[in-house]
């Protein structure tokens, strides 16, 4: 049996691929930018220096010894016809079995994401797939989000009042091992979504519980969110991400929880309260 090939396997989602495959016994190979990154993964993932624009003949090389991958696209990277096309190039060249893709919920209907680009290429190249949907996660509110609620005690995110199921990637991170560790997922899409269905104005007072501290919903507006993304800098294609993947939120597309994560791990998903109790020292 070949190894599982786990790109972004020292980020948020990547590194908890790496830790429930190993725990199912399934042999991994870690794909990493700088070969100080080995000393954040657990010592039986072999490691192996990995770049999305590499050339072809690295990327092959990259991949001996795999038979399945997990493929993410890392959010600094718009152009993925450069990068992310090349690897799935590479996986069909080496003949990997099957490509466990983490997609986006609601990618469907959101046809100028990259993700929905990756998705339109794995089907036309005829790629052995799994398309993993994840809807919002809750890392969001300790990464993206995390510094207005830390400094100003409040949740600026453009979503009015929409609803939202959110999922902890560690539950995303489980599921996509055990889709790759069992027969039966290739040729299917799972929309992963929590069991709860959140507004932002549910997600503060769970917050304010859980932190002892009042934390609010500042409710902005989209110009106003997209004006403070440009005023710290941020690229131009990461805004216009943002930008779209809001819009699919104040549609609510993103607000039906389902139990995919129940199904297919054989666990029920992390509520919101856990996850904020786990990592409450993030917001001080």
């Amino acid at each position: 049996m070949g190894a599982v090939f786990v790109t972004g396997a020292t980020g948020t989602v990547g590194s908890a691929v790496v830790e429930h495959l190993l725990r199912l016994g399934q042999p991994v190979i870690a794909g990493i930018r700088e070969p100080s990154d080995s000393g954040r993964l657990p010592s039986p993932a072999v490691t192996r220096k990995f770049s999305f624009d590499t050339d072809p003949a690295e990327l092959d090389d990259a991949l001996e010894g795999a038979d399945r991958l997990f493929l993410m696209r890392p959010p600094a990277i718009a152009d993925v016809q450069r990068t992310l096309f090349r690897v799935i190039d590479a996986a069909n060249r080496r003949g990997i079995r099957q490509i466990a893709f983490l997609s986006l919920q609601g990618v469907q209907v959101n046809r100028k994401t990259p993700h929905h680009a990756v998705e339109q290429y794995l089907r036309e190249t005829r790629s052995p797939s799994t398309f993993l949907r994840p809807n919002f996660f809750m890392q969001n509110l300790a990464t993206t989000y995390a510094r207005p609620i830390r400094e100003r005690g409040e949740i600026f995110v453009p979503a009015g009042r929409s609803r939202t199921a959110f999922i902890d990637a560690r539950d995303v991170g489980r599921v996509a091992a055990t889709t790759l560790s069992e027969p039966g997922h290739v040729g299917k899409a799972y929309t992963l979504s929590g069991e709860q269905s959140l507004t932002y104005r549910n997600v503060a007072a769970i917050m304010t519980e859980v932190l002892g501290r009042p934390i609010r919903y500042a409710r902005p507006g989209e110009d106003l969110y997209l004006a403070q993304l440009a005023a710290d800098n941020l690229p131009e294609d990461y805004i216009a991400v943002q930008k779209m993947i809001h819009r699919v939120v104040r549609l609510n597309i993103s607000a039906f929880p389902n139990r995919k994560v129940r199904t297919l791990s054989g666990r029920p998903a992390t509520t919101l309260h856990q996850y904020i109790s786990d990592n409450r020292q993030v917001w001080g």
